[in-house]
């Protein structure tokens, strides 16, 4: 059976993924949430792609073959980049709420409301709480929260992931790739324009979900989750 990586968004941690882990879990699949530089247990350490290359090797090598990695948001910005460097690409990729180019006006826009909120008093940690309840219940929120909020780590992350030409990366990847999106994700000005560019890719749209995809209908996203782990179970093997 396939194993799967899951790789966080931006300010959160490897305990978002708990729901996941736990069907993952029941379904008897090997898995491991990685934390990122910048994040987590790892909130220490400065975030740079290369140390978020790093984390993924050690975490697919942990990991038996094939392999399934999942990102969502930040984390499916890393995963693409990470795909097209590492020696041994995944069996396949699964790109939650990755439905434009971190570039660009957005990107300048949303590093403007970064630096904002880092300058509040508690650096946005009250607004990151309320928001996040505003959409989730209770025990989602507790999962996201568990990890800690990375309050530090968004201007240099944007700054970082800035820098990638992600269609160029995924014009050049053999592997197959599914973008899970929410209906309701207000990020998916250019999920049309990122299918066309990847070889092998499929898009999936969760309906009622936003942007935490995989937090506001978490049993959709498992669903889709499992039916990858089924196809790359019954891929046959080799080139």
């Amino acid at each position: 059976m396939a194993s799967v990586v899951l790789v966080h968004g931006i300010r959160t941690s490897s305990t978002m993924w708990r729901v996941q882990s736990r069907a993952l879990t029941a379904a008897g699949v090997e898995h491991v949430a990685v934390d990122l530089p910048g994040h987590g247990r790892r909130e220490g350490e400065p975030f740079t792609l290369a140390g978020c290359r790093e984390v993924l090797d050690a975490a697919v090598g942990s990991l038996r073959p094939p392999h399934v990695v999942v990102g969502f948001s930040l984390g499916s910005y890393v995963a693409i980049d990470w795909a097209g460097t590492t020696a041994e690409p995944p069996s396949a990729l699964v790109l939650a709420s990755a439905g434009t180019r971190p570039r660009g006006v957005g990107l300048a826009g949303y590093l403007a409301v970064a630096r904002a909120i880092g300058r509040l008093p508690d650096r946005g940690l009250g607004l990151h709480t309320f928001l996040a309840r505003r959409v989730l219940d209770g025990e989602t929120v507790a999962d996201l929260m568990a990890g800690g909020v990375a309050l530090d780590a968004m201007v240099p992350t944007l700054r970082a992931v800035g820098g990638l030409d992600v269609l160029e990366t995924l014009a050049r990847l053999e592997t197959p790739i599914w973008f899970v999106n929410g209906t309701l994700d207000h990020f998916r000005a250019e999920e049309r324009l990122l299918l066309r560019a990847a070889r092998h890719a499929t898009l999936q749209l969760i309906p009622r979900a936003g942007h935490l995809v995989a937090l506001d209908q978490p049993e959709a996203f498992n669903d889709v989750l499992m039916d990858v782990i089924e196809h790359v179970d019954l891929r046959p093997a080799g080139p």
